[in-house]
């Protein structure tokens, strides 16, 4: 019915394991009680009778009000070295079945005579099997009740998981739908929510990676028909020493282009092992201050100015530094490129509710909005550059659970806002130890 893997055949293995022994338990104990009670009832009437018997020196009296207690009860007077205050019963066994519960009763003290107080319980044992085959009766018809309730209780539980995991088992990465979680138990809206963003992060890389080859492609072609194409010229005609040189030094350009787009690439393989790496915890703002004061002599150097304000003064957070590291070096590194010398970038921090945000700000030619900029092999503006580090920032935002936007400045200048979002609890795997 299931496999060994099931979890409902562990959870129904346990249950009817626990419950077989909670049923035998209550079986048991209940079965316990009832015959003490009826033994103490039958040992207090024993015991009426033989205080009777000593206060009136005679049965018939002492039982005249009560003559059906006189029914299966033998009395005899007995001699015996015993203790005085000494009360001692025992079930003896006698022919056809039949079981005598006896009382010894301390009647003269003086003469060592003690009465021995016999009754017939043989209906009363035949009666507790009887109440002991109606509890195990009842409480077997119980057990089966519970585990018919556990196999519909299971098979409820675990619909949701077993419709998450056809729909899942059913997809691709050309077929990715998101999951209503507005349908889904409150206790699955987490595991809901999870898929969600790993099938959202699914097809932005399928999407990105897509775009990847497709650009390299076309990157790597253009400087390959270019070589092709002056080697060809070249070896049309006998040509002067310099003019050969020339041509070499022209492939040569064309070489290091290609060298700078499969250095870009190697980036991206090197990032994604960099996403596998253990997060631990960092102190954000030590980090932003590190490349505060690896950029200001940077910016100096190019007659640039970088305005540095963090708040607070500490914010912890788990999560793998070298992707964050990726993020803020591409941030500053295109401010740098793209603002003017003698202008002003921007490089702080904020607090927002628990979040932290981190801004860079520059005064460059700003953005096209409508341009999806972090798409792999995107450029924009005059200046060079192979057009994968955006790509490589969001992929690596996306790895630490954090939010990078770029939108153009509207407080009057010219530039651009590049932003990243760290929330206080990131989608990142704790360290274990």
């Amino acid at each position: 019915m299931f496999s060994k893997r099931s979890i409902r055949r562990r959870f129904l293995l346990q249950l009817i394991v626990a419950s077989a022994a909670l049923v035998l338990l209550f079986s048991s104990s209940l079965y316990l009680f009832i015959k003490q009670s009826i033994y103490d009832e039958k040992q207090a009437d024993l015991v009426r009778t033989a205080q009777n018997i000593c206060t009136s020196k005679s049965l018939i009296s002492s039982q005249q009000n009560n003559p059906e207690l006189l029914l299966g009860l033998n009395v005899e007077l007995i001699t015996l070295h015993k203790e005085e205050n000494l009360l001692e019963f025992y079930e003896t066994p006698k022919e056809n079945k039949r079981t005598d519960l006896t009382l010894v009763y301390p009647f003269d003290f003086e003469h060592s005579t003690y009465l021995k107080v016999s009754r017939d319980i043989t209906s009363t044992k035949l009666l507790l099997k009887k109440i002991l085959r109606s509890i195990f009766l009842i409480n077997a018809f119980g057990f089966i009740v519970i585990i018919l309730y556990a196999i519909a209780f299971s098979k409820m539980l675990i619909a949701p998981v077993s419709a998450l995991s056809r729909r899942l088992a059913n997809m691709n990465e050309h077929l990715l739908r998101p999951i209503a979680v507005e349908h889904l138990p409150e206790e699955f809206e987490p595991l809901g929510e999870t898929l969600n963003r790993l099938m959202g992060r699914i097809q932005n890389f399928v999407k990105y990676q897509k775009e990847l080859f497709i650009g390299a492609a076309h990157e790597l072609k253009t400087p390959l028909a270019v070589i092709k194409l002056k080697n060809q010229v070249t070896l049309i005609k006998k040509r002067s020493p310099e003019e050969y040189i020339e041509a070499i030094r022209i492939t040569n350009q064309s070489v290091d282009e290609m060298n700078k787009i499969v250095a870009n690439i190697l980036n991206i393989g090197r990032q994604e092992g960099a996403q596998l790496e253990m997060p631990s915890e960092a102190d954000i703002i030590k980090v932003l201050k590190k490349w505060e004061g690896d950029f200001t002599l940077l910016a100096n150097s190019e007659n640039k100015h970088l305005q540095t304000h963090f708040e607070p003064e500490s914010f912890s957070a788990v999560l793998q530094v070298t992707l964050l590291n990726q993020i803020l070096q591409n941030f500053l590194q295109n401010a740098l490129k793209f603002t003017p010398e003698g202008r002003t970038i921007i490089f702080q921090s904020s607090l927002d509710g628990n979040n932290i945000i981190i801004e860079v700000i520059d005064e460059g030619c700003g953005i096209d909005d409508t341009v999806d900029l972090f798409a792999p092999f995107m450029r924009q503006g005059s200046k060079s550059g192979v057009g994968l580090g955006l790509f490589l920032a969001k992929s690596a935002a996306e790895a630490i659970g954090a939010q990078i936007t770029l939108t153009n400045r509207n407080d009057g200048f010219e530039g651009t806002i590049a932003k990243l979002i760290l929330p206080s609890k990131l989608y990142c795997l704790l360290p274990t130890r």
